[in-house]
């Protein structure tokens, strides 16, 4: 890798870490190539994206902005997942490290912020972006349900009482 590829990755590593919601870092050392496929592929559905990394190079894209705890995770051979979302990374890699040993997550980056494993783990149990949409369109929704029904209760009883005289007319 000559110089100007390395300052190329060294641009697109500072782009993902500026651009990504969290970047979880991670260990892969045993995997297979079938495995590291199936794991991109869950990543991919979920929007996020794996890259292995060279450790220096993401150092030197990092440039200092995290102190030596952020630059501390990137030994050995490391491997990011990082998507715009905060969550759905986190919460697919630490539940691949959950169903594969060879696997494991070794901490993460939020902007200047630097996780450890407990933190990811934490971010991975919160509900993901799309289902905290769901939830908001629900509860706005929820109001306008109530009125809706509270709007249509005084004519469905007129309705029921002109019902009732006129079947006691009719007998």
């Amino acid at each position: 890798m000559d110089r100007a590829q390395k300052q190329e990755n060294v641009e697109a590593l500072k782009s993902v870490f500026a651009s990504a919601g969290a970047v979880v870092v991670t260990h892969y050392l045993g995997l297979t190539v079938a495995e590291v496929t199936d794991l991109r592929g869950r990543l991919r559905h979920e929007g996020a994206q794996l890259k292995v990394v060279k450790n220096t190079l993401a150092r030197k894209a990092l440039d200092g902005s995290v102190g030596e705890a952020g630059e501390a995770l990137f030994k050995g051979p490391v491997a990011i997942a990082f998507a715009p979302d905060p969550v759905s990374a986190a919460k697919v890699a630490t539940q691949y490290a959950k169903d594969n040993e060879k696997f494991s997550v070794i901490g993460g980056l939020m902007g200047d912020q630097v996780l450890d494993k407990g933190a990811v783990t934490s971010l991975a149990s919160l509900p993901s972006l799309d289902q905290l949409r769901a939830r908001i369109a629900g509860l706005l929704q929820a109001p306008a349900t109530k009125v809706a029904v509270v709007l249509q209760a005084p004519a469905g009883q007129l309705a029921r009482v002109l019902n009732a005289y006129a079947t006691k007319d009719a007998a």
